[in-house]
């Protein structure tokens, strides 16, 4: 059955899908050039993340953060966590609190919507779906990634098609309205940085399009969550 979240969704990509024709992955430097503040202190926030490792359980799981993705959170009994530390623009002064370090690396970043720490379950599988629209693009930083006696990676993505292997430190920028999936194949949980940031040179009308739909998101976060989220100084300041 068609929900109201998918039914937006592709509407929001069809939109966008006339307007922008990029590809599934972009130039972190063009269109992203502070990641390299992130790829310089990863080790840093693995450390913070080893930490939060040890207490999965206070860790929520994805469908009790967004419940329209329990399909995804809950594929093959296994689990996928996130901590969120930043939504649209909204911080949540707990979940930093346990990340101060990652914190510091993007708290004036305008730029940057939002910003959590993905964990999967061994043996997780996510299976392919797609991002709901192209205003904003995703940027993949691994901070714990399984390895093989061979040295090769237990993690991989497949992102329209082409399977891009997980290695902790290194990051990709992607389009996530692209048909993608992820899995774990280790016995251990992997951790990544994900950052959701303002997609740059777009045509005006996508650039106001993107301005609302924000909006309403920080304004939907803060009516749902008023005790648990801090809203901007100018909450409703362009980006």
């Amino acid at each position: 059955m068609t929900t109201l979240y998918d039914f937006v969704s592709a509407s929001l990509r069809t939109f966008y899908d006339r307007r922008i024709a990029t590809p599934p992955i972009l130039d972190c430097d063009r269109y992203f050039p502070d990641h390299v503040v992130f790829t310089d202190n990863w080790k840093k926030i693995q450390d913070e993340c080893l930490q939060l490792i040890r207490d999965m359980g206070a860790v929520p799981h994805f469908h009790e953060v967004m419940p329209e993705q329990r399909p995804l959170s809950e594929y093959g009994k296994k689990y996928w966590r996130l901590l969120v530390l930043r939504a649209y623009g909204i911080d949540h002064p707990g979940n930093q609190a346990k990340f101060p370090i990652t914190t510091s690396l993007f708290k004036h970043n305008k730029s940057i919507q939002s910003v959590a720490i993905s964990f999967l379950e061994g043996r997780k599988h996510i299976p392919t779906h797609r991002g709901p629209f192209r205003g904003v693009l995703r940027y993949h930083l691994g901070l714990v990634i399984p390895r093989r006696s061979d040295g090769s990676s237990t993690n991989c993505l497949r992102i329209d098609g082409l399977i891009h292997e997980l290695s902790e430190g290194r990051g990709l920028l992607w389009d996530d309205t692209y048909l993608h999936e992820a899995w774990n194949d280790s016995e251990s949980v992997r951790a990544v940085l994900l950052i959701d940031v303002v997609r740059p040179d777009m045509p005006r009308i996508l650039t106001g399009l993107n301005h609302l739909i924000i909006l309403l998101l920080r304004l939907w976060i803060a009516l749902k969550y008023p005790k648990s989220w801090s809203l901007p100084a100018n909450f409703f300041r362009r980006f």
